[in-house]
């Protein structure tokens, strides 16, 4: 993902005007193209996952959400900052609207792929952690496993994980993560 347009800045209203029929997200400001539809193989990563935390959440205060959807990070702020989540979960209702969250969600899952390892590893990362997001997922299919982030004053700490990984933010939640990275390759 590229930045582009990188001598303009961006507000989530600009975002919203664009019609060019191609998928944006909006890092302080500056535009990144996203990558076109997601493989085959991320698009099964990424159904078990949200599988697995729709079912944990029947019947509970969160919901799950898949992209595309709109995470505004400072919506009450600069509004120039807008991400899609491969997923997320979010807790507090106050913070949902009709065209995505308002605020940081409580948990953010980015499945990697060639073209995104950059902006999940770093720009991502840093922008979840500036805007408090509890809990933070890198998911590499290549590794078959999960990088957990947990946020502690101020720092993300991370954990690593192949078998199965509990989600800090959704106690009593654990992904199993041979359900995610079946034997079979896609």
């Amino acid at each position: 993902m590229e930045a582009l347009r990188k001598e303009e800045r961006y507000t989530y209203a600009d975002y919203c005007a664009w019609d060019d029929g191609e998928r944006w997200e909006l890092i302080d400001g500056v535009p990144y193209a996203m990558s076109p539809a997601p493989t085959r193989k991320h698009q099964g990563i990424s159904g078990a996952l949200f599988s697995q935390l729709y079912n944990f959440l029947k019947g509970k205060p969160c919901e799950v959400y898949h992209a595309p959807f709109d995470v505004r990070l400072n919506a009450d702020e600069d509004d120039d900052t807008v991400c899609q989540p491969d997923i997320v979960v979010v807790c507090d209702k106050s913070k949902l609207d009709e065209k995505g969250c308002k605020g940081a969600p409580d948990l953010a899952i980015e499945i990697l792929s060639a073209s995104s390892l950059r902006m999940d590893r770093v720009i991502k990362l840093e922008k979840y952690r500036q805007a408090g997001i509890p809990e933070y997922w890198i998911v590499d299919p290549e590794m078959r496993g999960v990088e957990v982030y947990v946020l502690d004053n101020g720092r993300y700490y991370a954990a690593r994980y192949i078998d199965e990984a509990p989600v800090g933010v959704l106690p009593g939640c654990v992904i199993n993560l041979k359900e995610v990275f079946p034997e079979e390759d896609f």
